[in-house]
């Protein structure tokens, strides 16, 4: 029982190590499971941010199709550009978004890799962008 048991904190391990959400540990029926997901951002682990309704269907949104501009937020979500502005920079600063190009026309937001995402939550925000 020893061994299993250490086994166990070892797959919990690994998911904190690798950026994954903490697996799942169930009974169905006479088998136990392990569930272990790729994304660690889900709507649960969003919401547990503390991130709005909006803020969190924006990050499901890039996570389908790549990007989201401060116009498509605006449009989406019947927001003002100043309201937009403070979600999408608030995403930024929790290290789930980046923004990327230049200009009100290239400028876009794209999901943060999970690599960039660790460095973030171990060494802090301005170490990880140098």
């Amino acid at each position: 029982m020893e061994e299993v048991g250490t086994g166990t904190n070892k797959r919990v391990d690994w998911c904190k190590e690798w950026e994954l959400p903490e697996p799942e540990f169930g009974i169905s029926g006479t088998s136990i499971f392990v569930r272990i997901r790729k994304d660690i951002l889900t709507e649960e682990y969003l919401k547990g941010l503390g991130l709005n309704e909006r803020q969190i269907k924006a990050v499901m949104y890039v996570k389908e199709r790549g990007k989201i501009t401060n116009r498509e937020y605006q449009r989406n979500f019947s927001v003002s550009r100043q309201t937009a502005t403070r979600d999408l920079t608030e995403l930024v600063n929790k290290g789930i978004l980046i923004l990327q190009g230049t200009g009100k026309r290239n400028a876009h937001y794209t999901i943060l890799e999970a690599k960039m995402r660790h460095k973030i939550g171990k060494r802090g925000k301005k170490e990880a962008k140098n």
